[in-house]
């Protein structure tokens, strides 16, 4: 049949955490190389730590809306 496949907001959180995850390393890779080379602009590098911290920051709070609260 062709019914339409849905996601829940859960799955959509899983997916958009994955995407985060995949950007913060990339960020990683690419300010490592900047520091590697000896020629780092230095306003570049820091543009792109502050924008590593932004993600790290989002994928926090994803993560806390897909850990159950739990009471113990």
């Amino acid at each position: 049949m062709n019914a339409p496949s849905t996601m829940d907001s859960e799955d959509v959180l899983r997916i958009k955490l994955g995407v985060l995850r995949t950007e913060h390393r990339d960020l990683d890779e690419a300010i490592h190389l900047m520091e590697a080379s000896g020629r780092a602009d230095q306003l570049a590098l820091r543009r792109l730590k502050k924008q590593k911290l932004g993600l790290k920051d989002r994928i926090a709070r994803i993560e806390d809306l897909l850990t159950p609260d739990i009471i113990a």
